[in-house]
């Protein structure tokens, strides 16, 4: 759900502003989810929607499932980047000097053992969660949220 939602709010501010800066967060919990961090951009969002929009795809809409897009609690607490992280990122710099800010997540590695030059582990559970997001919406499997 997280990632999805923080997904959901990266792409909401790219699609108005390809420069946006955005480091946002998610956190739920039973009838309640919260997206938090730094973006500075020129988009005018409404993130509330966008959290509930994404709560819904995932599918997501009744209390007896821990979550309703519909009347979970959503918290926002967005900033704008400091000025210092932005002054070591990208203010000033050239497109082959700029950073990644503050935070970073690497997963795995180049790999010649898959087409897609990654792990085979990580393929194969990528292409599972695809098709599990595919058989609950499809409505193969409707006990699948």
């Amino acid at each position: 759900i997280c990632d999805q939602v923080s997904d959901a709010v990266l792409d909401a501010c790219l699609k108005q502003d390809p420069d946006a800066k955005v480091a946002c967060e998610t956190a739920t919990k039973t009838g309640m989810v919260m997206v938090f961090g730094e973006i500075t951009t020129k988009a005018t969002v409404n993130y509330e929607q966008v959290v509930r929009d994404a709560i819904k795809d995932i599918g997501y809409d009744a209390k007896e499932k821990g979550l309703d897009y519909k009347t979970c609690d959503v918290v926002v607490s967005i900033e704008e980047q400091s000025p210092e992280i932005a002054q070591g990122v990208h203010v000033g710099k050239s497109v082959e000097e700029i950073g990644a800010g503050d935070q970073g997540i690497m997963f795995g590695y180049a790999t010649d053992e898959t087409d897609e030059a990654m792990p085979m582990t990580h393929l194969l559970a990528s292409k599972l969660g695809y098709r599990l997001t595919e058989a609950r919406k499809d409505g193969t499997c409707p006990w699948l949220r």
